[in-house]
């Protein structure tokens, strides 16, 4: 399991640099917060924040900003939707949804003030940078999300519970 997040995370990071080289507005789609926020849902809090602070970073490496800025947002963002996920039910696809685009925005908040803090200047205006980064991860993400569920269900347990059905089925038949 653990090899299948690295994996899942790892390719996020290498899409996040490799995309916009393809074409230009795919700069916006934020891969490696889909894929935290996916983990987060998931509703274990410490695995979470290790995804968000992983991927936070590789993508800051890659990236021409702050290093650490990413780490650290990511992290706070896995947190809090980890922690409000063990309280109230999130599991609904259609309640995904605006959960994405939260995480987006306060991912956006954190990083820019980050940079202010630091002195930094911001990667793009704040207004320009938040929105179109909001639209284009809420729409990606809503599709990678069935993606990751296929990817990382659990088939076998499905069947071993099915078959259990169906055995207590047939013992309910012949002792009629």
């Amino acid at each position: 399991m653990r090899l299948k997040i690295a994996l899942i995370v790892a390719a996020a990071v290498l899409l996040q640099t490799q995309l916009p080289l393809l074409w230009l507005p795919l700069h916006h789609i934020d891969l490696p917060l889909v894929v935290v926020t996916y983990f987060a849902l998931r509703r274990d809090v410490a695995q979470s924040m290790v995804v968000g602070f992983c991927a936070g970073l590789a993508t800051d490496v890659f990236s021409a900003g702050l290093l650490g800025a990413g780490g650290f947002s990511k992290t706070v963002v896995a947190y809090l939707i980890a922690a409000l996920a063990t309280r109230v039910r999130l599991d609904n696809p259609l309640v995904r949804i605006p959960v994405l685009a939260g995480a987006t925005a306060l991912d956006a908040v954190i990083t820019v003030i980050l940079h202010r803090v630091f002195g930094q200047p911001p990667l793009a205006t704040f207004a320009d940078n938040a929105s179109l980064k909001l639209i284009a991860t809420t729409a990606a993400g809503t599709m990678l999300f069935y993606v990751l569920d296929v990817f990382f269900s659990d088939r076998s347990h499905q069947r071993r519970h099915f078959a259990f059905r169906r055995r207590a089925a047939r013992r309910s038949l012949v002792r009629r």
